[in-house]
């Protein structure tokens, strides 16, 4: 998948990330850029999850959005 892909399935997911995770920034949500391991520490510190529950979270969001890749 080359670089522009991946920037606009980024973008276009940005939105629903928000929805399930509203304390994430437009500022985190640059920075994480699509990274899932950014994602998820940034739910860590955001929300104040421990790496499982938001590992689980992350897993149920997946889940519910199968178009989604990470780079």
């Amino acid at each position: 998948m080359n670089e522009d892909r991946i920037e606009g399935n980024w973008k276009q997911f940005k939105g629903k990330v928000k929805e399930q995770w509203g304390k994430l920034t437009d500022d985190d949500l640059d920075v994480i850029a699509g990274k899932r391991d950014q994602l998820l520490g940034k739910l860590q510190e955001r929300h104040g999850l421990a790496r499982e529950a938001a590992e689980e979270q992350l897993k149920g969001w997946e889940q519910r959005n199968p178009d989604f890749r990470y780079d």
